[in-house]
Parts: C-alpha cells; sequence; structure tokens
C-alpha cells in the first residue's frame, strides 16, 4: 500500500513529523545561520510532506512550518524583511500545496486509466479465451483463417480433429492441400476463393481430403474478411463433415420412395388427414376413386370428399374426440357414403388409424369401393329371390293342391246338403221337417270343418320365424340402400344419411328390416318422378326407451288424407299399377320385429315414413 493510500491521520503525522524534522535542523544550523535563512528548510518539507501525505496534510503543516520560520526569523523584531520572508514562504507552500494538488489529480486519472485498460485487457482476454474453447469444442466443425494468398494462418481444435493436421504442421501451408487431387487440378482452390473474394460468401458441398488421404463430403462455408478500407486480408472457412448427414438424407428418401411405391399399388385408396381435418397425403388409388390429383387436395378439408350432412359434422366429430378421447371410428371398420369429383356418391367400407406424435395427431383412412361387391350382392340376392319365389311358388301350388284336396269333401257336402233340403222345400210336408234339421245340422258342421281348414293354413302361413340378431343400424341402412337407390342416380335423385352413432345397434331379422327399406326407399323415388326437388333423406336416431327410429323421407307431391288412413291396409295403392300389397307387408315385418311404422307428411312438402326397432342397448340392460 502507497502512502497516499493509507488512513489521513498517518499520513498528517507525516507531514507533521517532517516539518518537526526540519525545525530541528534549523535549530542545529542556528549559530552558523543565525537570523537568516529562517524559511529555507521548511520549503523542502512541504514539498515532501505533499508528495508522501497529500495536498491536505501539507496544507495543514504549512500552519506549524511558518510559525516555527517566524520563530527563527525573530519576528519578534517586526522588521519587514522577516515579513516579505514570511510572505514568500507562505507563497510558496501555497504553490507546493496547489502543484501536488495537480499531481495528485493526473496520478489518480492515470492510475483509473490504467486500471480500465487492465480490464478491458481482462475482458478481451477472457473473451478471446471463451471464443477459443467454444470454436474448439465445435464438435465436427473445422474453423480456420487463411491469408489473402490461401495460406493456414489459424487452425482450430475442430479442425484438427476433423482433418487430421495438427497446427504446426499446416500454418503457412496453402489450403489446396485439403482439396481432391482433380480439383486441384481442376483449380478448384484458387476459384473458390476468388469467388468468395468478389461475393463476399460462398457456401456449398463438396469434398475434401483428410491427411490420412480419405474424402469426405462436406458443408463449406468461405467468408471474405476485408479492412476497413475495403482491401482484402483474408478468409474465413467453416467446414462441416455431412457425410453421414447424407447417407441418412438418402435412406429416408429411399425409404419414402419405397413405401410411396407399395401405397400406389395398394388397391385401397389411403387419405391421411391432420387434426383439423387437412388433408396430408392423398395415394394414387384415392386420386383413381374420387378423380382428385393429390395436389388438388393438400391442405383442403377431407369433408369435400363426404355427401352431406357428414360433410358439415365432420369437424366437429374430429373436435370431439380430441377433446373427450371417445373413439366411435378410430380403429372400427364401417360403411359409409363418399362423393366423388363429379358429384356421384359410392358406399365404401373405411378403416382409420390414428398416428400420435408429440407435435400434432394424423389419422389415416384406408377406403375400400364397396359398389362393385355391393352390386354383385345385389344380383347374388336378386337371384336368391328369384329361387325364393320359384320355390314358393311351388309351395303355394302343392299347397293349393292340398287345399283343395282337403276342401272338396266339405264342401261338396255342404252343396248335397242344400240341394237335399231344396227339394225337401219344394214340396213342404211336416213329417220331413226332423230330415231337414239334420241336414242343416250337418251343412253347419261341413261349413265349420271346411273354416277350420282355412284357419289351419292361415296360421301356418303366418307362422313365419323370425330370427332376431344384433346388428350396426348404420351398416344395415347402408346396404339396404344401395339396392334401393339403384338408377336413382339416373333419375337425379339426390340422396342424404344423417345417422346417429348412438342410435345403434338394433335387434332385429336383417333381411326383414332391409327389405322394408328397400320398399320405402324405391317408393320414395317413384313417388319423386314428376318433382323438381329430388332429395331423399334416410335419418336414425334414438327414439323413446329401448327403440330406436329410422324415417325415409321425400320430397314427392305426398299422399292425400283419404289414401293416408289405408295406406298400411292390403290392396290400398297410390300407383296405377300396384297391387297396394308392399305397404302391408311392411308393416307386418315391423311389427313381427317388435316395432311399428306409421306415415306423416314431411315439412316443406313430401312424406316421412316412420318406424320403429328395438334398441340392443335396451335388451342388454333388461338382460343384466
Amino acid at each position: 500500500m502507497s502512502m497516499i493510500q493509507r488512513p489521513f491521520a498517518i499520513r498528517l503525522v507525516l507531514a507533521l513529523l517532517l516539518i518537526a524534522a526540519a525545525a530541528l535542523l534549523r535549530y542545529a544550523l542556528t549559530p552558523w545561520l543565525g537570523g537568516s535563512a529562517s524559511f529555507l528548510l521548511f520549503a523542502p518539507a512541504i514539498l515532501a510532506g505533499a508528495f508522501y501525505a497529500g495536498p491536505l496534510a501539507a496544507s495543514i503543516a504549512t500552519a506549524p512550518a511558518l510559525a516555527f520560520g517566524l520563530y527563527f526569523a525573530g519576528f519578534r523584531d517586526g522588521s519587514a524583511y522577516n515579513l516579505v520572508e514570511a510572505i514568500v514562504f507562505l507563497v510558496t507552500a501555497v504553490g507546493i500545496v496547489a502543484l501536488s494538488q495537480a499531481f495528485e489529480r493526473m496520478r489518480r486519472r492515470v492510475h483509473e486509466s490504467d486500471h480500465r485498460a487492465a480490464r478491458r485487457d481482462a475482458e478481451a482476454a477472457l473473451v478471446a479465451e471463451e471464443l477459443n474453447l467454444l470454436i474448439d469444442g465445435a464438435q465436427g466443425h473445422a474453423i480456420y483463417l487463411l491469408d489473402a494468398e490461401g495460406r493456414v494462418t489459424i487452425w482450430n481444435k475442430g479442425a484438427e480433429r476433423l482433418k487430421g493436421w495438427r497446427e504446426e504442421e499446416v500454418v503457412g501451408k496453402d489450403a489446396a492441400i485439403f482439396y481432391p487431387p482433380d480439383a486441384v487440378a481442376a483449380g478448384k482452390p484458387e476459384g473458390d476463393l476468388a469467388v468468395a473474394a468478389r461475393e463476399g460468401r460462398l457456401e456449398m458441398e463438396d469434398w475434401r481430403v483428410r491427411k490420412d488421404g480419405s474424402e469426405f463430403l462436406a458443408d463449406v462455408s468461405i467468408t471474405a474478411l476485408r479492412t476497413a478500407g475495403g482491401d482484402l486480408r483474408g478468409f474465413a472457412k467453416v467446414v462441416s463433415d455431412i457425410t453421414g448427414r447424407r447417407a441418412a438424407e438418402e435412406a429416408l428418401r429411399s425409404q419414402e420412395s419405397h413405401l410411396r411405391s407399395i401405397l400406389s399399388t395398394v388397391p385401397d385408396a389411403m387419405v391421411v388427414i391432420d387434426d383439423q381435418g387437412s388433408i396430408v397425403s392423398f395415394s394414387a388409388a384415392a386420386e383413381r376413386l374420387f378423380g382428385y390429383q393429390e395436389a388438388e387436395l393438400l391442405g383442403v378439408n377431407v369433408s369435400r370428399l363426404m355427401p352431406s350432412p357428414d360433410r358439415e359434422r365432420h369437424d366437429a366429430y374430429i373436435r370431439r374426440f380430441l377433446e373427450t378421447g371417445e373413439k366411435r371410428i378410430i380403429g372400427i371398420g364401417r360403411v359409409v357414403f363418399a362423393e366423388r369429383r363429379d358429384g356421384s356418391t359410392f358406399p365404401m367400407e373405411l378403416s382409420i388409424g390414428e398416428a400420435s406424435s408429440d407435435s400434432h395427431p394424423l389419422f389415416t383412412g384406408f377406403i375400400r369401393d364397396l359398389t362393385e361387391r355391393q352390386q354383385t350382392e345385389a344380383r347374388l340376392e336378386s337371384l336368391q329371390s328369384e329361387l325364393i319365389h320359384v320355390s314358393r311358388v311351388s309351395a303355394m301350388g302343392t299347397m293349393a293342391s292340398t287345399l283343395a284336396h282337403e276342401l272338396n269333401q266339405p264342401i261338396t257336402a255342404v252343396a248335397n246338403y242344400v240341394e237335399a233340403v231344396r227339394d225337401l222345400l219344394a214340396n213342404p210336408d211336416p213329417d220331413d221337417i226332423p230330415m231337414i234339421r239334420d241336414a242343416l245340422d250337418d251343412t253347419a258342421k261341413e261349413a265349420l270343418r271346411a273354416g277350420h281348414i282355412v284357419r289351419r293354413l292361415r296360421d301356418f302361413v303366418a307362422r313365419g320365424e323370425v330370427e332376431k340378431t344384433i346388428e350396426k343400424l348404420p351398416v344395415l341402412i347402408n346396404e339396404a340402400a344401395v339396392l334401393g337407390l339403384m338408377g336413382a342416380r339416373e333419375k337425379s335423385v339426390e340422396p342424404r344419411f344423417d345417422l346417429d352413432p348412438y342410435a345403434s345397434p338394433v335387434l332385429v331379422d336383417k333381411v326383414q328390416i332391409q327389405q322394408v327399406l328397400i320398399n320405402l326407399i324405391r317408393n320414395a323415388v317413384e313417388a319423386m318422378a314428376d318433382s323438381p326437388v329430388r332429395q331423399l333423406t334416410v335419418t336414425s336416431r334414438p327414439d323413446q326407451r329401448g327403440f330406436v327410429r329410422v324415417i325415409v323421407a321425400d320430397t314427392g307431391p305426398g299422399v292425400t288424407p283419404e289414401v293416408a288412413e289405408q295406406l298400411f291396409t292390403a290392396f290400398v295403392s297410390t300407383k296405377a299399377e300396384g297391387m297396394g300389397l308392399g305397404l302391408s307387408i311392411c308393416r307386418t315385418i315391423v311389427e313381427a320385429n317388435g316395432g311399428r311404422i306409421w306415415m306423416e307428411p314431411r315439412t316443406g312438402g313430401g312424406t316421412e315414413f316412420h318406424f320403429t326397432l328395438v334398441s340392443a342397448k335396451a335388451e342388454e340392460n333388461d338382460v343384466g
């Protein structure tokens, strides 16, 4: 610690000691000096005090120095000479203190400047050290500098690790040693530096050489370094090995190409959507099926591929799944209708899978066109129906023969008894009354016998067994609609399906209920033949407890009140050539399956046929 940095009390004592020492020395020289040079020794003491103790301590020490000087000058005489000498000393002391103050300020500024410079040097050294550590620690990157002629001037540890050369081996060497021989022969090292110098920066992917002669694919960045005046002073190069990354990218592209080739040959269409319902992938089979190109649909909502009302409701289905996690379709195949680019609809089997990721889930739909399959099934069902019809006709022929044989005897007996009574009554005789009575009794018995035969036949016909099974109602309706709507497109009929997933499953005889739906759909199509608007809507929804309601609505002319009252009665029809048995059979089937059927006018014109079915959920609850 310097004297100027010590406590003020110590410095003040030092200044006073210097004055005291000067006073003792002057006292010792009194025999020789007498009363002259009284202040001579005190001026150096003040100067030393200002230098070692500081201006303030020297200022305070001036007072005792002045007193000692006056004492040795014999101030008691009051001569003018002594007074002038004292003033000169005082001015000299003040000057010394002022000079010491200026010197002290200058010394402090120099000290502060040196301290700031040292701090800046330390910070710069720390930044340089950290930068060097950062550069040297960069894994897989070589960072080095070249001079204006392309010679290595700075070489970091990363460059040593990547290329194999140590710093002392490459500093001062031409950067051409890092290029393959054919590139050197073509003048590429000089050409790269020339391009970087002209454009300021050059980025490229190129091959480079290690010390052991092996080559690697590198990502190279060359930046031209210039002085403030714009003169080229060198180049900064950053080189990284991307061989592994490029190999991984090529492998990924190969896998993607392989996957695309597989998907393009899969007969089923595939559509991938995100959590917003936007299409992110559209396979080649989907292009052929729907008539769109993939580029037309990327980013478009998948509802474009759906007819109404599913088109308007699809986004709500996705939101409900994302919010609740409830799976209604995902992981479960179902039959639905889709819409092609030309506006035509077709049945399809849809299977949806979910792919979870950290960002957004993706949903993949695999689609199989059921049009051809259902047409084949329709042809088989038609053939089967014809065979059943033939067998029924044959059975009815046999039954008619049996019936004729069974009824022949009682009817003949009735006719004989009636003729005998008629003959007896032609010439009434009281004695014939008992005989007439017996004949009429026998006639009644034979008539009852004939009625019993007919009743047994009716019971036999009506005792058709209903084989109920648990069925998914949307699938049942879609399959029936394919048959019922055959030829409807040519008649410009627009079908709409609003099927509630909660209104399923049901406990029914599938074939019988599909027959009801086919009959109602065909009736609706025929009823709209002359209507300007031809829209057929099939709706399902939960009904009263334990039942599900199905509604088939059309935009036809409707049914008159007179016909509506007897619409489900046999031999009542709104068709010119109809027999009036279809709706009667529908009522029989629906009631046999535990439901009921009725007709209501449609709001806005047209007709709605409603029928109910037993819910399988209700059956399960009853069993439970």
